[in-house]
């Protein structure tokens, strides 16, 4: 039998969360996503790991990819005008160079990954013992939501840990609130 330990008396001491984990797309509105990230992280006392998914390196050579805090993408492409896996990864991990100097903060961990967004995403929470992750949500409908499906939910279906999604509808403009 579990005993209930408000009956017993016994006052509520929540868990320390230490590390803060912030997954990172390469959309403008990850400003805000990172922001919000590293104010949670610093009320919480908690460290900050910045990430990016590196998934599908099509999707870096499309129109629907943005730049986002100066960042104006990638140096080399193929033939077929996409990035590779290696350049990607350069370029993500200068991506998140940038976002730490944009925070402010030397002490911001950096990690890129390659694989599936939201198993990578969890991965990551794993080996950085993380106490919570941060995403944003696009909020996507319909066919774009068929195509590019939501990151959030799925990694909300496996998780956990404290997942603080961040919605993000309205801040790919120009990241202003």
């Amino acid at each position: 039998m579990v005993e209930n330990k408000v009956h017993a008396g016994l006052k509520y001491s929540p868990p320390k969360i230490r590390t803060v984990l912030v997954a990172l797309d390469y959309e403008p509105s990850a400003q805000h996503v990172a922001e919000t990230g590293y104010t949670v992280a610093s009320a919480l006392g908690a460290s900050l790991v910045l990430m990016h998914v590196v998934a599908d390196n099509v999707y870096y050579s499309t129109p629907e990819y943005s730049p986002v805090m100066g960042f104006t993408g990638f140096s080399s492409t193929d033939i077929t005008g996409q990035v590779g896996m290696a350049d990607l990864k350069v370029a993500s991990q200068d991506y998140l160079n940038i976002t730490k100097h944009h925070l402010g903060d030397d002490n911001i961990q950096t990690m890129v990954i390659e694989g599936d967004t939201p198993q990578s995403i969890i991965d990551a929470a794993i080996a950085v013992d993380a106490g919570m992750v941060v995403l944003g949500s696009h909020n996507r409908r319909g066919l774009d939501r068929m195509l590019m499906g939501s990151t959030a939910e799925d990694v909300l279906r496996k998780i956990t840990i404290p997942l603080l999604v961040v919605p993000t509808r309205g801040k790919d403009n120009d990241g202003a609130l």
